[in-house]
């Protein structure tokens, strides 16, 4: 008993100890490095041979494989990761909703970062354009059916992703560092990185995404306003902008 509590210990300093085996987060870390460069090359053949796009492609079998990829990604932090340590993922997710105020306060927080997302955004397409890689937008939704499965996809991304990105790596990054702000810039560095394939502009906005949703997750010791900004980030940008 005395183990499990030092293991799940938080030091006198308010540093976090590990949620998991060094080698596994150095592990995950390489899983998005090398998505980057199998999503990279992918990128590469479709810039040379437009054609193979074609039009409207059956996304279907696409967003059912990216559903399916972000939960077994969970899963794998859960079972490689937080189980050799005895951390609960309730602990990486924080908050509790146990009254509507703290519902309504995480609701208005999750706006306040995507309109603070939005005009992010926008000051980037001032100065640098917009850009988009080639394989994006053939494969956003179009019909009842696909915007169905998109929001399925961008929920799951929305949890998924916070958990990962915000919830664990960012904690690891902290317990190795001895330093929150390195953590919260390490793990949107790697976030970045893993949007790579679209372009090294794409990368730094997706990494200013992600540090934006660190501080709040630092900030609010919860991953629930980052989750549901994040989903209705995915969602908007596919359904109502077509921003991707």
């Amino acid at each position: 008993m005395l183990v499990y509590a030092r293991k799940n210990a938080v030091r006198d300093s308010g540093q976090p100890t590990l949620a998991g085996p060094l080698g596994h987060t150095v592990a995950v870390v390489v899983l998005f490095v090398a998505l980057a460069i199998a999503g990279g090359l992918f990128q590469k053949h479709a810039r040379s041979e437009p054609a193979a796009l074609g039009g409207h492609p059956s996304v279907v079998p696409l967003y059912l494989s990216l559903i399916a990829s972000e939960w077994a990604l969970v899963y794998w932090v859960w079972k490689g990761g937080l189980q050799r340590t005895g951390t609960k993922l309730r602990d990486l997710v924080g908050g509790v909703w146990n009254s509507g105020r703290r519902i309504a306060t995480d609701l208005l927080l999750a706006c306040g970062l995507w309109l603070l997302w939005l005009g992010v955004l926008r000051v980037w397409q001032i100065y640098s354009g917009t850009s988009h890689a080639a394989s994006v937008n053939v494969f956003l939704p179009r019909g009842v059916y696909e915007a169905a499965l998109w929001i399925a996809v961008s929920v799951s991304a929305g949890f998924c992703e916070e958990v990962v990105f915000r919830g664990y790596l960012q904690r690891q990054f902290w317990a190795l560092t001895g330093s929150n702000a390195a953590a919260v810039l390490l793990q949107a560095m790697v976030f970045g990185v893993a949007h790579a394939y679209q372009g090294t502009g794409a990368a730094l906005k997706v990494g200013s995404y992600g540090f934006l949703f660190g501080l709040l997750a630092s900030w609010r010791k919860s991953l629930r306003p980052g989750m549901m900004a994040h989903a209705w980030s995915d969602i908007f940008g596919g359904l109502i902008s077509k921003a991707g």
